[in-house]
C-alpha cells in the first residue's frame, strides 16, 4: 500500500518522463525521416506553383537532349555554350509542362493516349515528325510514313537480344530520340490547343481587317530635313528631380527585375607570346620537310595535325577555297605553305588525281553475327547468282532498319562510306561493277553489298591537310596567370581597382548586372562560374582567377539588386536622357516655326542640315532607310497630303521636316476575308507567345539553379 502511496503521489512527475520520453521518441522519428525530407530539398532545382522539379529529372532531361544534339549533328563534343543554351531550353520546357498542364486541367482539356498516337503514327502525323530528315523519301524530298512506320517498327523489336552489343546500343539510342520528340510533341500539342482556344476568342473583326489592309496600301516617297537632338549640348537643357520622379512612376512597371548581382571585372587574354609563335614557325617548318619526302604521309599528318589523315579522294566542291586553289594547279607531290592566317599554320600535299564519280547509290543484306551467319550468306549468294531479287532477300533476311527499304541504304562519297563503316566498304563500292554483289565483314556482321548507280566521272583530288594552331606554352600560360594573380593578391580593394588595374595595365569592365538566370557574363564564353561566385558573395569581394575557355578572369560584387522594382537611381540617367532628347525637340520645333521658313531648302540651311529622300514608306513601316525607327514620323507621312510643306516633327533621334512627292496606292483589292484569314494568321504566334509568357509571370517560380549550375 506505501508503494502505492507513493506511485499516486510521485504521478504527476511520472506523467511528465513518460511524456518526455514519447516526445523523444516522436521528434526523433520526424528527425530521421526529416532528412529524407531536407535531402529532397536540397535536391529540388525549382518549384512551380507548389510542384518540384529534382535534379535528377532535369539533369535527366538534358541528357537526354544532348543525346538527341549528338545523333543530329553527328558530333560527340558538346561546346559550352549549347550546354548554357541546352540547360535553359530544358528548364524553359519543364516549367511550360507544368504550368500548361495546370490550365488544361482547369479548362478540362487533355492530350490523351490515342490523340498523341493519331498525332506520331496515325493519320495526322505532328509537324515536328513530318521535317525529320530521317523520314524523308530520298528521291521526293517529302516525308514517308511507311519510313516512320519501319523505324518505330525497329526500335520496338522484342528480340533485341539477337543483336550485336554496337547494335543494342543503336537501337537504345534511337529509342531514347524517338521519347524526347514524344514528349515535346506532347507539349507542343498542349500549347496549341491553349492558343487556339486564346485565338478564337480573340477574333479579328472587320474593322481590324480594313485597318490592316489600309495600313499597308498607300506608300509615300519623301524629301526631307533633319536636325539631331546631338547639335544641342546637354547641358544647355534642364530637367528637374520631379520631372525624372513623374516619369519614373509612369514607367515603373517596365522596371521590375529579378533580384541580381552588380559585378566589375577583369579578362585577361590567353594569347600566344612571341616565344610561341617562333618556336612554332621552327616546329612548322620542320614538318614541312618531313611531309614533302614521307613515304608513310598518313603518319605525319596523324602525328602533327589536328584533322587526322583522310585516305579518300574528294571533288572540287568538297574542298574549301584554299585547298581547291591550291589542287586545282598543282601536281601530284607538290606542297602548299605552311600559310598563316588567325594563328593557324596550313600545309598540304597532293597525294593523287582521279577521274572517277564522285557518288554511288549502295545496297546491302545485313547478317548479324550469331554463329550461322556465313553459311547463310553463302546461301544467298548462291540464290542471287541464280537470279535472286536482291530486295526481297533484304526485307526477309536482313537484320538493319534498311530492310524494309530493300536493303537501301543511299548515296555515298568516299568520306561518307569510310565514316559509315570501314575501309573495305569505301574500296569495294567504289570498284566493284555494277549490280555485282560482293561480301564484306565488319563489327556489326556480314554484309552482301550490292552498288546500284553511279555518278558521272569527275577530277577528285587525295591531298593530306595539316592544321597546327599555336597555342599558349604551358610557360606564357603560367606567365599570364601569375601576372594576374600578383596583381589580384595585392590590390583587394574594389573601391580602387578602377586606379590599380589601369597602372598594371589591365581593363575594368564595370556595373554589369547579372541574374541567376543568366548563363554568362557579357561576352566571356563558359563564364557561368563566374555568377555561381557572384550569388555567394556579397559587395566588395573580389575572386580568385576563373579560366573561361581563353580568358582568365577576376571579378568584384559591387552590390546586390533585390527582386522587385529598379530603383530611381539606377534608371535616373536614361530617365534623364529621355526628357532632355524630349525637351530638345520642343525647344528645336519651336525656333523653327517662329522664322517662318517657306522651303525644304530654307529648313536644311536653318537646320545646318541637308536635303535627302526616301521611297516606299507606309503606315506599317518599321525601320524608315536612312533615318531608323521613327514610328510618329511614320504616322504624320501617311496623313500628309503630296506637295505640301510639314511643320516641324519631333522623333526620337532630332526633328524632322518633310514634304510628299508622290503616294501611291497598290493596285489590290480589298477582300476581307482573306484579310481576316492573313490577320489571325499572323497573330496567332502573337497570342501563342504571350499566353504562355503570361502564364508563366503569374506562376509562382521558385528558381534554385545557382546551387547546382
Amino acid at each position: 500500500m506505501a508503494t502505492l502511496e507513493k506511485i499516486r503521489n510521485k504521478a504527476g512527475l511520472l506523467v511528465i518522463v513518460v511524456g518526455l520520453a514519447l516526445f523523444a521518441f516522436i521528434i526523433g522519428d520526424f528527425l530521421n525521416s526529416g532528412s529524407t525530407f531536407f535531402r529532397q530539398s536540397q535536391e529540388k532545382i525549382a518549384e512551380v506553383d507548389g510542384e518540384s522539379i529534382t535534379i535528377q529529372d532535369y539533369q535527366e532531361r538534358i541528357d537526354e537532349m544532348t543525346e538527341v544534339y549528338k545523333m543530329q549533328s553527328g558530333s560527340n563534343n558538346l561546346p559550352e555554350e549549347y550546354a548554357a543554351q541546352m540547360r535553359q531550353s530544358v528548364f524553359d520546357g519543364m516549367v511550360q509542362d507544368i504550368i500548361l498542364s495546370e490550365a488544361l486541367y482547369k479548362l478540362g482539356m487533355t492530350v490523351g493516349a490515342e490523340e498523341l498516337f493519331d498525332m506520331v503514327q496515325g493519320e495526322n502525323i505532328s509537324p515536328i515528325i513530318q521535317q525529320m530528315p530521317m523520314f524523308n523519301n530520298p528521291e521526293t524530298g517529302a516525308f514517308d510514313k511507311t519510313a516512320l512506320l519501319n523505324f518505330l517498327k525497329t526500335i520496338d523489336d522484342d528480340n533485341i537480344g539477337n543483336y550485336s552489343p554496337e547494335q543494342q546500343a543503336q537501337l537504345l539510342q534511337a529509342k531514347n530520340f524517338w521519347l524526347f520528340w514524344e514528349k515535346n510533341i506532347k507539349r507542343q500539342r498542349m500549347e496549341q490547343k491553349y492558343t487556339t482556344l486564346l485565338g478564337k476568342a480573340l477574333a479579328v473583326n472587320v474593322l481590324d481587317a480594313k485597318a490592316s489592309f489600309s495600313e499597308t496600301e498607300e506608300s509615300a516617297d519623301i524629301v526631307y530635313a533633319m536636325q539631331s537632338y546631338s547639335s544641342i549640348p546637354d547641358s544647355t537643357i534642364n530637367v528637374s528631380k520631379q520631372e525624372i520622379e513623374q516619369l519614373y512612376k509612369q514607367r515603373k512597371e517596365l522596371y521590375k527585375q529579378k533580384e541580381g548581382k552588380v559585378i566589375k571585372y577583369i579578362a585577361v587574354d590567353i594569347r600566344p607570346s612571341k616565344e610561341d609563335y617562333d618556336k612554332a614557325a621552327a616546329e612548322v617548318e620542320s614538318i614541312r620537310e618531313e611531309l614533302a619526302t614521307a613515304e608513310r604521309i598518313a603518319d605525319v599528318v596523324n602525328e602533327n595535325s589536328e584533322i587526322p589523315y583522310i585516305d579518300a579522294f574528294f571533288s572540287e566542291n568538297a574542298l574549301d577555297p584554299e585547298m581547291k586553289q591550291f589542287v586545282t594547279t598543282a601536281s601530284v607531290g607538290d606542297i602548299y605553305g605552311p600559310a598563316f592566317e588567325n594563328d593557324k599554320y596550313r600545309i598540304f600535299r597532293l597525294i593523287d588525281k582521279a577521274v572517277a564519280p564522285d557518288s554511288v547509290k549502295v545496297s546491302h543484306i545485313m547478317l548479324a553475327n550469331n554463329g550461322k551467319e556465313v553459311a547463310l550468306a553463302d546461301s544467298l549468294m548462291a540464290v542471287l547468282k541464280a537470279g535472286g531479287d536482291f530486295a526481297q532477300l533484304a526485307q526477309e533476311f536482313s537484320t538493319d532498319q534498311s530492310a524494309q527499304n530493300g536493303g537501301e541504304l543511299g548515296w555515298f562519297t568516299e568520306v561518307a562510306a569510310l565514316r559509315g563503316l570501314n575501309e573495305e566498304f569505301k574500296h569495294l563500292i567504289f570498284s566493284t561493277p555494277l549490280n555485282q554483289v560482293v561480301q564484306l565483314k565488319s563489327t556489326y556482321g556480314t554484309h552482301l553489298v550490292k552498288v546500284t548507280e553511279r555518278t558521272a566521272n569527275i577530277p577528285k583530288y587525295k591531298i593530306a591537310d595539316i592544321d597546327i594552331t599555336v597555342t599558349p606554352s604551358s610557360k606564357t600560360y603560367s606567365n599570364i596567370y601569375n601576372e594576374l594573380n600578383q596583381y589580384i593578391t595585392k590590390n583587394q580593394d574594389i573601391a580602387k581597382m578602377d586606379e590599380t588595374a589601369k597602372e598594371a595595365g589591365y581593363n575594368v569592365v564595370s556595373n554589369i548586372t547579372v541574374t541567376a538566370s543568366d548563363q554568362t557574363v557579357g561576352n566571356i564564353k563558359n563564364s557561368r562560374q563566374i555568377i555561381r561566385w557572384a550569388f555567394q558573395n556579397s559587395g566588395g569581394k573580389i575572386s580568385d582567377i576563373f579560366e573561361c575557355d581563353d580568358k582568365f578572369v577576376v571579378a568584384a560584387v559591387q552590390g546586390t539588386l533585390k527582386e522587385g522594382y529598379r530603383s530611381l537611381a539606377s534608371v535616373e540617367a536614361a530617365l534623364k536622357s529621355e526628357l532632355i532628347a524630349r525637351k530638345k525637340g520642343e525647344q528645336i520645333a519651336r525656333d523653327l516655326k517662329a522664322k517662318n521658313l517657306a522651303s525644304l531648302q530654307a529648313y536644311a540651311e536653318a537646320m545646318g542640315s541637308q536635303v535627302d529622300s526616301v521611297k516606299f514608306i507606309n503606315f506599317a513601316t518599321r525601320r524608315i532607310t536612312g533615318i531608323g525607327a521613327e514610328p510618329k514620323l511614320n504616322a504624320m507621312i501617311s496623313l500628309a497630303q503630296p506637295g505640301r510643306l510639314s511643320e516641324p516633327v519631333s522623333g526620337t533621334n532630332g526633328v524632322y521636316v518633310f514634304e510628299v512627292i508622290h503616294k501611291e496606292k497598290e493596285a489590290k483589292e480589298y477582300n476581307e476575308a482573306e484579310q481576316i484569314k492573313t490577320l489571325e494568321a499572323s497573330n496567332a504566334y502573337r497570342y501563342g507567345y504571350q499566353a504562355i509568357q503570361s502564364l508563366t509571370n503569374q506562376a509562382k517560380i521558385v528558381d534554385n539553379r545557382i546551387r547546382f549550375y
